[in-house]
């Protein structure tokens, strides 16, 4: 089919709750992506952060065809070896005590929620079910995370809303502090809000943060939805905050591109959820597990610093170009913000780049650059071009 085909069945049979840029992409080749005439476009997005090992990764590849060729779907009612091996790794690799998995993020951060929850009854109780999250954050969009995402423009339509979320301003105890009470069970953050224009939280915040939920008796929930598996530089954000939170949720890039999510809970959390308590008919796919493994094989500690080298030649390059339209970038490792001046506008930018073969994506008011972890430096040196051709 050629793009416009491809655009027209889609406008015609598929939903519109989507915003589409114009392109429609068919294949792809490391940090490079085609559409089905031809055109090369530099790949600053890997799917929102999904893509990690870029496209055509054949480990990746050749895992999902053995798996698949062995067994593609068995359900949580038996057992199967590769989420096992994921799990796993996973626990070793983080120091958590065991896992569970989903398929998208929104899911896994229900499951930390329903844990979080079901952790204070436990012990406490009725009335203990409170969360206080983060405003500016962005949690998922099922109803009950939508109210736990710290942004007032998503509380709208879907009513009535999940009760028992408060908010607190990042990088402030005080706030924190005040929206603390007898009935609150647990702290929920991104330590980098990325929805909200990637913006890192203060390492002396977190520490502060846990040590609070420690003395309260709150479980510390880490949404690393998309800060997880590597795109910070770690294998998880939290490694490089001297925190380890009671429950982590991770998604996006840990099966390379394949639908799968999940949590990792402490020793403490281990046994909170009980057969018939939570689950999934997806969850744990083998094939999906498979692939989970090849990025964990790929995901060295020498891989992992050379992410970090990535992340700081970019911003640096970025800033050093002194575009009109960009102020200062944040970020860690491959996950980059930038600041758009007034004056101008994130989705006016975008389009301009997407136009001229770069993509990239929005976050907040600014830019997001969430570009696949095995990218090269000649293909980060060629999407920087068409940023300094175009915007220049």
């Amino acid at each position: 089919m050629t793009s416009q085909e491809i655009r027209t069945l889609t406008d015609q049979y598929i939903m519109h709750t989507y915003g589409r840029f114009p392109v429609a992409i068919d294949h792809g080749e490391g940090a490079r992506l085609y559409d089905p005439e031809g055109r090369e476009y530099i790949d600053f997005t890997s799917g929102i952060g999904v893509s990690d090992m870029g496209y055509g990764y054949q480990p990746w590849v050749d895992a999902i065809a053995k798996q698949s060729n062995k067994l593609g779907h068995i359900s949580n009612l038996f057992y199967t070896e590769s989420p096992a091996k994921l799990a796993q790794t996973l626990c070793q690799r983080t120091g958590m005590s065991c896992a569970f998995f989903a398929n998208g993020g929104g899911e896994a951060n229900e499951g930390m929620i329903k844990l979080a929850r079901k952790y204070s009854f436990d012990k406490y109780g009725k009335g203990r079910a409170t969360i206080i999250t983060l405003n500016n954050s962005f949690h998922g969009r099922t109803i009950t995370t939508l109210v736990a995402t710290g942004q007032e423009v998503f509380h709208n339509y879907f009513f009535p809303f999940t009760e028992g979320f408060r908010y607190a301003d990042a990088n402030s105890l005080e706030s924190l502090k005040a929206e603390a009470g007898e009935d609150v069970c647990a702290v929920m953050v991104e330590l980098v809000q990325g929805e909200g224009g990637v913006l890192p939280l203060d390492q002396d915040y977190v520490q502060a943060v846990a040590r609070l939920c420690r003395e309260r008796d709150w479980l510390l929930l880490v949404d690393e939805v998309q800060t997880g598996v590597g795109r910070t530089g770690t294998l998880f954000a939290f490694q490089q905050y001297g925190v380890t939170p009671d429950v982590v949720s991770f998604a996006k890039g840990i099966a390379g591109g394949l639908p799968m999510s999940g949590i990792l809970a402490n020793e403490k959390c281990r046994d909170v959820l009980g057969p018939g308590m939570h689950a999934t008919t997806f969850g744990g796919n083998p094939v999906c597990a498979a692939a989970g493994l090849v990025v964990q094989n790929t995901l060295t500690d020498a891989f992992l610093e050379d992410v970090q080298a990535k992340g700081t030649y970019l911003q640096n390059q970025i800033e050093s170009m002194g575009l009109p339209c960009f102020g200062k970038t944040r970020g860690m490792g491959l996950m980059i913000g930038i600041e758009v001046r007034d004056g101008y506008t994130n989705k006016e930018i975008a389009a301009r780049l997407i136009e001229h073969g770069l993509l990239v994506l929005t976050a907040g008011p600014g830019m997001r650059l969430l570009p696949p972890l095995v990218i090269t430096k000649e293909e980060m040196d060629r999407g920087l071009a068409i940023m300094r051709e175009t915007l220049g």
